[in-house]
This record gives structure tokens, sequence and C-alpha cells, in this order.
């Protein structure tokens, strides 16, 4: 999160922080009792900090702080002298403490003028806070850091019309009125905890709640706050937080350990959520929902988010981060957590499809460009451009490594080791292994590797059949492409699930002669390639089997076999892991458009009568079909691609996909129109599942004739099946367009989330011209550069979702991201900085659009000067 000073400004020139320059403290803060008189033009904040020293010569004691007017400073009770301390742009030092004390300082903030949205800040009526990474220092002077866990006492006094509502982390400890119409809250923290963890919220907020009682017998309020007008839409948030309760007491055997857990939405946040101790801030699009306004996908995020935060309590509260290089270790462990709590409520193959989808499209991407950095970096100048994909993303495909070397039960020994040994402590990616480790009895050395290193893994595998002998070779070999400061790549841990088939369809159960494998039942083996290269013999096989490789994607690595369409066809029919019959139809069109097949007509014939297979198959899970449905996207055919041939890869996929809808039109309008009662469910799965596929099916049906998709929307019940059907006729140019837009923009104006919705649809429109509606949006008023999810609906969907106009021949996409960056740095520098993101491969551009890209970034070289967006910048060029 930026470092701002009073007018919004971040200081530039980042300096370089590196893992091995880490030392504990000099000093700790045991107890913080901070103390807020609440106002949004000028709040003051009175922080008594218990210092005392945590090493024999500690010498002055350093607090972090930025933009805060100090007022006053006492050292147990009486005021320092000008002499001992001195406060400069980063913080206060002060001299000549030589024990134990108690420091008090006296600040001044202004929360109306923050518009970074970290530390303190004003939203509609609300004052919240937003201290991840380092936001806190923006609030009082502290020492900024998460291996400093004090317990903490919250004060909060306001206007009781005002803020009739004021919310601390951890348990209440009571409310009374106070002089001047004003009252007063405490709240008391019990548990260590670090200053990124902290959170008010306060302001003209009601509630919906639910009392439970946890595994322990702990009686629990659990509680959605929002604005008034907006609790109708809680209730489904407040079903997901029990479930997450639920799910984390029963399969990670972790219980709550407050009195309350309070869950706040607001409109103007940075981030997602936020996972701060009893007192979590969200998102609003996160918490609302109903039929009305959510989508079906709407729901399942909410679900996975509220998981995702509560799972921290225990993965990154409880046992927090010694230092924000570990920041996957709560990152990308949560992450696998709350892909494990979706799976395990929903439909698991349709999940881990989704989650690798996204991978591919971001995370292999971020490792083969500019930006890539290891899971675990070595160094960084500005800890919010680590927030990445890699550290979440891939960070839980290492966590979920770990659980498929280990099995569920040694994994679970080893994550309940891991809790109850740092339970209070912040801990190491190291503190986490030596517990997985002691759990299982082998070492974890070499599989450490996965967190040092940058880029994906690729392994080739080739293979050899002796038909006399009935011997079946396959040789492995593992390389991973050299990365920004690492030419040099050493072998990792990569435990690969297999199968072979046979000519009827069925898995073979013959293991490999020598190298050691481990039966996963089902004709489905487990092999460690943890060296450059490895054969595998199989004797005794009278036919030449299939091969099927990476079942589940058990590891986040790129696979290159010599499947012939052929092959591929017969995977998608017969493999019995779900994720690789998805993966050979990903195949199929990777090769197509790719040029990968010397038989373009064999392997178009494949995917056809593969997709036919799908859509005739009455037993096939719907969700299941709609998701292989929707072919590989710009982003992940770009990664494959060695360079960009923007053309190319759009044209040639446009051209693939209205060739299938021509093929299958009869199938899809059947399948269509037989999805039709099941779709009109509720939020159970079958309905959800029936509703992506019939919408599937519609997107394709569009291109042919948009009449189903004007249908559709006129008579559509559901968001879900309302976006679809405004989407296929905006994507498709349909001459309904204009007048079902205007129909969704006034039935939802007053409505900021479902406006973000029609936003992105016109700003992702594919085609050239989209550039001027993306203009015609900015210069509107419902153009909020202060919020972020309408930077993100507008600037971040046109430059990360719309490569057809972002990526305009005559450089005109790169050219407009680039004007309005260094006016939105100013408002955000944190959501400037993901903005600038989009340029990550711009080296791989084919033709004039490298070059185009390259001289729009290079007019904002000594435009921007946010540590963000200089650090992103220096590393893009």
């Amino acid at each position: 999160m930026p470092k701002l000073d009073n007018t919004g400004s971040t200081p530039s020139a980042p300096t370089q922080i590196f893992l091995s320059d880490y030392r504990p403290p000099a000093w700790v803060i045991r107890r913080a009792e901070v103390e807020f008189d609440l106002d949004p033009a000028a709040t003051e904040v009175t922080a008594r900090l218990h210092v005392e020293p945590n090493a024999e010569n500690p010498g002055p004691l350093v607090l972090d702080g930025e933009g805060l007017e100090l007022l006053s400073l006492q050292i147990d009770g009486k005021p320092l002298a000008a002499d001992r301390y001195r406060q400069t742009e980063g913080g206060l030092t002060i001299e000549g403490l030589t024990g134990a004390c108690v420091v008090e300082t006296r600040v001044r903030i202004h929360p109306e003028k923050n518009t970074q949205l970290e530390g303190l800040y004003a939203s509609r009526g609300l004052l919240i806070t937003q201290c991840e990474a380092e936001g806190f220092r923006r609030i009082t002077f502290f020492q900024d850091r998460p291996d400093v866990m004090p317990t903490w006492k919250i004060t909060l006094r306001a206007d009781a019309d005002q803020f009739p509502v004021l919310l601390g982390n951890g348990n209440p400890h009571g409310v009374r009125k106070i002089d001047g119409g004003r009252h007063e809250a405490v709240w008391e923290n019990p548990h260590p905890t670090p200053a990124y963890l902290f959170a008010v919220v306060a302001g003209r907020l009601e509630n919906v709640h639910k009392d439970v009682t946890t595994g322990e017998g702990r009686t629990v309020r659990l509680a959605i706050w929002a604005a008034p007008n907006d609790i109708p839409r809680c209730d489904y948030a407040l079903g997901a937080l029990e479930r997450s309760l639920r799910w984390d007491e029963q399969r990670f055997g972790r219980f709550y350990d407050l009195d309350v857990y309070n869950l706040v939405a607001v409109q103007d946040f940075t981030m997602g959520a936020m996972e701060n101790k009893g007192l979590n801030v969200f998102n609003a699009r996160y918490v609302l929902a109903d039929t009305d306004t959510a989508t079906d996908h709407d729901y399942l995020a909410i679900e996975a988010v509220i998981g995702h935060e509560y799972f921290h309590n225990w993965s990154g509260n409880r046992v927090t981060l010694r230092e924000w290089f570990q920041l996957s270790l709560k990152e990308g462990f949560t992450v696998f957590r709350d892909q494990e709590f979706t799976s395990d409520l929903h439909s698991r193959a349709v999940k881990r499809i989704e989650d690798v989808r996204q991978l591919r499209a971001r995370q292999f991407a971020e490792d083969a460009g500019a930006l890539a950095h290891p899971v675990r970096p070595d160094s960084y100048r500005e800890i919010n451009n680590f927030y990445t994909a890699t550290v979440y993303e891939k960070g839980a495909e290492l966590v979920r490594m770990l659980h498929t070397l280990l099995g569920e039960e040694t994994f679970r020994r080893g994550c309940d080791k891991y809790f109850a040994d740092n339970d209070g402590r912040a801990a190491t990616v190291e503190d986490f292994l030596a517990a997985l480790a002691a759990a299982s009895g082998r070492g974890l050395e070499h599989f450490a590797r996965w967190y040092r290193q940058a880029g994906t893994p690729e392994v080739r595998i080739t293979e050899a059949w002796d038909a006399e002998r009935g011997t079946y070779t396959l040789t492995l070999t593992q390389s991973t492409p050299p990365t920004p400061s690492q030419p040099e790549k050493l072998p990792v841990t990569v435990p690969l699930r297999f199968c072979l088939y046979g000519t009827e369809g069925a898995p073979l159960t013959v293991p490999p002669a020598e190298a050691p494998v481990r039966d996963e039942g089902n004709g489905q083996m487990l092999f460690e390639l943890v060296d450059e290269s490895r054969t595998l013999r199989f004797e005794g096989l009278w036919e030449r089997p299939l091969p099927s490789f990476n079942q589940g994607f058990g590891a986040p690595v790129k696979v290159d076999f010599p499947y012939s369409p052929a092959d591929l066809g017969r995977l998608a029919a017969i493999d019995g892991d779900s994720f690789n019959r998805w993966e050979a139809l990903q195949r199929l069109v990777v090769g197509i458009l790719l040029h990968r097949f010397e038989q373009d007509a064999e392997a178009r014939q494949a995917l056809s009568a593969a997709v036919g297979n799908l859509l005739d198959d009455p037993d096939a899970d719907p969700h299941f079909v709609a998701e292989c449905l929707n072919l590989p996207g710009f982003e992940t055919l770009a990664e494959m691609a060695p360079v960009i041939d923007v053309d190319d890869l759009l044209g040639g996929r446009e051209r693939l996909l209205h060739e299938l809808a021509a093929t299958h039109a009869e199938r899809l309008a059947r399948r269509y129109a037989a999805l039709a009662d099941a779709a009109a469910g509720g939020l159970e799965g079958p309905a959800m599942a029936a509703r992506a596929l019939r919408n599937a099916c519609l997107g394709w049906m569009a291109r042919l004739d948009p009449a189903p998709a004007q249908a559709q929307f006129e008579a559509a019940q559901t968001m879900t099946d309302r976006i679809a059907a405004l989407g296929a006729l905006v994507r498709f140019d349909a001459p309904g367009k204009e007048t079902a837009l205007q129909t969704f923009r006034e039935r939802y104006r007053d409505d900021p989330l479902v406006t973000d919705k029609w936003l992105g649809l016109v700003a992702t429109r594919p085609h050239p011209d989209a550039l001027g509606d993306v203009r015609a949006l900015l210069d509107s008023p419902w153009w909020l550069p202060t919020n972020p999810n309408r930077v993100r609906a507008v600037l971040g969907t046109f430059s990360r979702m719309n490569p057809t106009a972002f990526h305009r021949a005559d450089g005109e996409g790169y050219r407009l991201l680039a004007e309005r960056l260094p006016a939105q740095e100013k408002i955000n520098a944190q959501v400037a900085a993901r903005l600038l993101g989009a340029f990550e491969s711009w080296r791989r551009l084919a033709g004039d659009r490298k070059a185009q890209a390259e001289a729009a970034l290079r007019t904002l070289d000594g435009k921007l000067t946010s540590r963000e967006c200089t650090d992103l910048l220096g590393r893009l060029l």
C-alpha cells in the first residue's frame, strides 16, 4: 500500500531492501494503547506505546511515521526535550532511552485529503483504515513492521450522530456517552498482532448478524456491516462467513478466538478485502449480493473471498510474517486454503480449471515478462508491487505440490505443527517447511528452490516404443528459462501425476521398472522429477499406450509432449481426470492457433468432434462442459507464443470460434433450450451449472444470430442471465445493443457495483473503435477516478481484457493508458501501478506494436513519481 504525505503524494526514489539484511528489532512494543478523536477534516491520534529493549545495546528508538503532524511527545508521562528526538520525512528517532518505558505521541492527520486510501481515510460518510502493508505509519508513529506484535487497546471518540457505529479490532469493551454529543467505544485485542492488521471503521452503519458456537464451545457473534440501504444484500455474505468458520474447524482444526467477527462492506477500497484481526474491511463487490444485482460468479467470488479473509485468522494473523519477503507464507497458503474451501463445497474439477486458467493467463505471463520474480524475492524497492499473481497464485501452487507430495493426512499433521510451533510468532517460509518436514520425515530442502527461483519450469517428454519387447520408455527433461536477475536455474521438485491408457480407453496399471512411483489409484501414478533428466521404462506392455501427464495440474509447469491431434481428441473423450479432458481441448486450440500441428485440418476435426461429443453428453456436468467451451483467451495464447502476433492470435481465435459455432449450431440451440428449466432455479449447484452452460451456448449462438440473446435479455429474471445476454449483444454489435445498454444503465444507475458491470462491457467490446467508447466514458459523469472499482471497470478491463482495442496497430491504446497514468497516480498510486502492469509483455510484441508500446512507456519517464510506479516503470524499461 502506498506511502503518503498529507497531500496524497508519495515520496519517490525507492531504496532497495534485501532479505539478507533482516535483523530483529532493537526495540519492541509489548502493548499499544491508541486513542482516536475522529473527525474527517482533522483527526487526532494519541498512542501510548509500552516499549522495551530487545537487544543488549538497542541504541535509539526509531518509529516509522509519514505525513504526521506531531503535537506532543512524552516519555513515562513527561514531555521530552527537543534535543532528545528528531522528526524526518520517514519517522521519529528518540535518543537516550535505556530500558522499558511508555512513549506517548499525539499527532494530527487529515482523512478527507487521503485519496490514496491507505492509513485512515474518509469515504462516503465513513472513516476507514487500511494498513497493509505499511499504512499504519500514516496514522501514528510506530514500529510498522510485521515482527513487532503488541496487544492492543483502541479507544474511539466521535460525534454520536455523524458516527453512531465505532468499530475496532478485537473484543468490544463498552460504549459510553461523553460531552458535546459525542460517544466513546473501547476495543481490546488480547492477541499479539502487528500494526498491518490494525483496523478502525466509524460511520452510519447497520448489520445483519448471527450468534454461533465454535467447536471449542465459544459463543461468537458474526456480523456483516454495511450502509443501511445495502443491508438487504448482506445475508449471503453472513452465510458464507459461517460456512468458512465451520469448514476451517473441520478441515484444518482451526477455531475462532474472539467474541465477535465483524466484516464491513465499503465502496472505496483499493483491494478486494483485508483480514484485520476481528474487523475485516471488504470491498463491497465481495459482500453485497442478490439475484437481481449479482451473478452466479459474484456469489462464488463472495464466498471465496470471505473464506480467504476468515482463514487468514490463523494463516496470517495468529501466525504472521517475520518480514514482507515472507508474504506468500500467508497469502499463498491462504489462497490454497480458500481454493480447497470452494472445491469442497462445489465442483472440484471446475474450480481447478478456473484456477489454472487464471494462473496461466496472469502468473505465467508475469513469469515470462519483465516483472518476473520469485515467490519469495531476494529484494524489493516497493512492497506494494509484490502483491502479485506470483506471490498469491503461484504461492498457492507450491503449497498444493506439498499437499500432493505428503498426502492429506501428513500435510494436515504438518499444518497442525506449524500453527502450534508458531502461534503468536512472526514466521518464515523455513518454519513452514520445517513443520511439514518434521511431520513427514522427509527433507524439503530441494523443494525450497521453488520459493527462490522465478520462471515457469518446462518439462519436455519424449517417448520410445519397442513393440517386439513390449517396452515403453519416457524421457523427462526439465528446464526453466532465464528471468531478470536469474539467468541460471537449478532443477526443482516436480510432482508429476500421469496415467497410461490402452487402446480400449482403460488405464494400464503397469508401474515403471526401477524408477519409484506412487500408486494414486485408478491407474494414476505420481513420479517426482527432481533431476534435470530422468527416464521411465515400462515393461510388459503389448500395445502402445497413450500417456496423460500432469493430471489435475499437480505442478505449475509447462509439459511439452508430441501429441497428435488424434491423441488429444482421444484424451478429451477417455481421460479419467476431468482437468486433463479439459486440457486436451486447450492443447488442440493452442496447437491450431499457434500453428503447431502439421495437419491443421485433422486438428480442427478432432476439436470439433470433441466439442460435439461434450454437447451431446447428457451425463457430463454442465458447468464442466461450459468450461470446455471457454477456449483459451488472448492472454493465455500470448503467454505461450514466443512472439505475440496480435492480429494472428485474435483473428485466428475469432475464425475458429465462428467455425465451431456454425458447425454445432443445432447442438448449441438444442442444449440451450433443454437447460431452460434447470437454469431457472436458485443458487443451488445444479441451477448454477445449468446457467453456466446455457450462457456459454448463448455466447456461441450469438455469433450467428443475436436474436436469442435479445430474447434472453428481455426475459431475464437474474443478473447472471441478463448480463450474459447483454454481453453477447455488445460483443457482436447486435442491432439492439444500444437500447439494451440504455435500459440496463437506467435500471441500475444508482447501484455503483452494477454500473461497473456495464462499463466493463463497453470497455471490452472487441473492436478497435472501442477506444472511442473508453475516451467517452473517461469524459462522462460515470468516471470516478477516486474509486478503485470504477478505475478497474474502465481502464483495467480495457487494458487487460480488450486486446483488440488496447493493442491497436496505431498505438493509440497504449497512448491512452499512458496519458491517464500520471493523474491516476496522484490520486491512488497503487491503482496506477496495477494499470501500468498491463505493459508487462511489451518486449514480445511483434512488428510496430513493440515500438509503439515502448514509446508510450518512455513518455512516462519523469512524469511518474511514486515509489510504486517508478519501481515498475524502471523494471519494465
